[in-house]
């Protein structure tokens, strides 16, 4: 369990839904900071929030790493099966200093191919949590190709 220092008498515990992580204390949340942290693995997971943020002054490469194809967040550049990421790393940048934002339908097949890409090198992975069901769910479209 992570444990955060606030204040002298103040911890936040750590509840653990799923494959998201949030924090709370006294009722204030932690979920944006959690979700920016770097994961043991070496890549961090993002919200839609943060990737709606992000998204106007894109400086990453984005993946839709979803199979089968169900539609996909505008501005993605390239779809690579997240099981056949290793396969295809001549899709994404060579450079492996590279921001690269991943995502799926519900942010476990992203997880499992920044995993992936993080014990190949790249340093700058992330995926959205939640996926494309987490996207729509805070107000976002999605487009059909």
């Amino acid at each position: 369990m992570a444990v955060f220092l606030l204040a002298p008498t103040m911890v936040a515990t750590q509840i653990a839904l799923g494959p998201s992580i949030l924090n709370r204390t006294a009722g204030f949340t932690f979920q944006a900071a959690v979700a920016a942290e770097q994961d043991s693995s070496g890549f961090q997971t993002i919200t839609s929030e943060q990737l709606s943020q992000m998204l106007p002054r894109k400086d990453f490469f984005f993946v839709n790493v979803h199979i089968p194809y169900e539609g996909q967040i505008e501005g993605t550049d390239a779809f690579i099966p997240y099981d056949k990421i290793a396969r295809n790393l001549d899709k994404l940048p060579a450079d492996k200093n590279a921001k690269i934002v991943l995502y799926c339908r519900s942010g476990r097949m992203s997880e499992i191919a920044a995993e992936q890409l993080s014990k190949l090198g790249y340093l700058h992975v992330s995926h959205l949590s939640g996926g494309m069901i987490a996207w729509q769910a805070s107000g976002h479209a999605l487009v059909e190709q």
